[in-house]
């Protein structure tokens, strides 16, 4: 069973990446024939050398950061502070799914899959994951037939909720951003934004019981703490509300790591080895996404070379010209358009966009902020479903895609917001 859902999502990568490819060659040998232009081959080729020794330099140039941060991420975990939020956030996914026993395995492995999630520990938050499907499979009525506990556990992975976009920051790091974690306020709006589109979505269709006081605390919470810094952001002008935004996120990512070094000191965890401990799995992250860089990267320059992506995006920002609109976000829209179906895909556009127009424009920016805001919801519906066979969705697609719809409008209004 799971080498069909890992079947279903190799084979979206597959084509993307192979289309890439074909569709840039095509396109040259019509400039070739039609246009005369001989230097078109040469170009590709150039695109295809550049990318690959790029997509090498990015990676090598990620690991110290990237061990860095999985080594603090690791000391989370075994300090407790997944099991915190699980504790904290447990009552409320009680009442989101009143189909679940309160006392059942599903409600701590979901809520733990969550916690891995908002904390961007992925390696942790797939299995779980599954494990969750898994759990709620054993309460489904119908196993061919999606759930609505299931739906609702799906569609808030697909909204991506996350608190500590480590990655993303050690891009933009490591391409030469001023001040890598100037998105980090943006992107946590952002997402915010298609989390809660996704659950309401939800709530519509399954007449969840939204006014219950305690969900009702919780949101209101989630929504005091969001609205009260984007209150506070509004009170500035743009340069003075970038200052501000740099000063919070700045101040949250270091109470964050000293929140985890004290959490490990007062489980009695020996720090230092288990920073080291994730600090290796960075190593080696960044060691093993050479490839998947390099084929992606040079795919992708390959297709900018021959024109077609630009030529496409031209047409789109005519378009958005027409009706008097700013066309800025046009130069980031690959990224959206590629997440959906492939995180790697997603991944490369991001990284070009930055590589293009420079780690802090605004396409740049908004690519980072779109990475960070949406999720692959296809290879998500692949992963999770196909695990536990079932083959009727639902409404889930619908869902997911709304949320990630949502996270995309958002991160062009928070990246105008913020960064003019």
């Amino acid at each position: 069973m799971r080498r069909a859902w890992r079947g279903k999502s190799s084979g979206v990568l597959n084509a993307l990446w192979t289309g890439f490819f074909l569709v840039a060659i095509a396109a040259a040998w019509l400039q070739f024939l039609f246009g005369g232009d001989s230097a078109i081959f040469s170009r590709l080729l150039d695109a295809l050398f550049v990318q690959s020794k790029l997509a090498f330099e990015v990676a090598l140039g990620l690991t110290g950061v990237l061990a860095f941060w999985l080594g603090m991420l690791r000391v989370a975990e075994k300090g407790g502070v997944i099991q915190l939020i699980t504790r904290a956030v447990t009552p409320l996914f009680r009442r989101l799914m009143p189909e679940v026993p309160p006392e059942h395995p599903a409600v701590g492995a979901i809520v733990m899959n969550l916690s891995a999630n908002v904390l961007g520990l992925d390696n942790a938050a797939t299995p779980l994951g599954i494990q969750a499907m898994r759990e709620l499979q054993s309460l489904n009525p119908r196993p061919d037939t999606a759930s609505d506990a299931q739906i609702l556990f799906f569609v808030l992975n697909a909204s991506s909720v996350t608190l500590f976009p480590v990655t993303l920051l050690a891009w933009r790091a490591q391409l030469g951003a001023a001040n890598p974690a100037d998105v980090f306020l943006p992107i946590l709006l952002a997402t915010s934004c298609s989390t809660l589109t996704g659950l309401l979505a939800v709530a519509s269709l399954q007449r969840i019981r939204l006014r219950d006081p305690v969900v009702l605390a919780y949101l209101g919470g989630f929504a005091l703490v969001a609205g009260g810094l984007a209150f506070y952001l509004a009170g500035f002008g743009q340069a003075e509300m970038q200052v501000q935004s740099a000063l919070i996120s700045h101040s949250l990512l270091l109470s964050l790591i000293a929140a985890f070094l004290l959490a490990a000191w007062r489980r009695r965890i020996n720090v230092h080895e288990a920073f080291i401990e994730g600090a290796k799995e960075g190593f080696q992250t960044a060691v093993t996404i050479i490839p998947h860089l390099v084929a992606m990267l040079a795919a992708v320059g390959v297709l900018r070379a021959s024109g077609v992506l630009d030529g496409l995006l031209e047409g789109i920002r005519s378009g958005v010209e027409f009706f008097g609109w700013d066309s800025r976000f046009v130069d980031a829209l690959p990224t959206a358009l590629v997440k959906p179906f492939s995180g790697s895909g997603a991944r490369a556009m991001m990284l070009d966009a930055m590589k293009t127009f420079g780690a802090d424009s605004f396409a740049g920016r908004l690519s980072v902020i779109i990475q960070g805001s949406t999720e692959t919801t296809f290879y998500v519906l692949a992963v999770y479903f196909g695990a536990v066979g079932i083959k009727n969705v639902r409404h889930a697609v619908g869902c997911g895609l709304l949320a990630d719809f949502a996270g995309v409008v958002a991160a062009i209004l928070i990246t105008a917001w913020f960064f003019g």
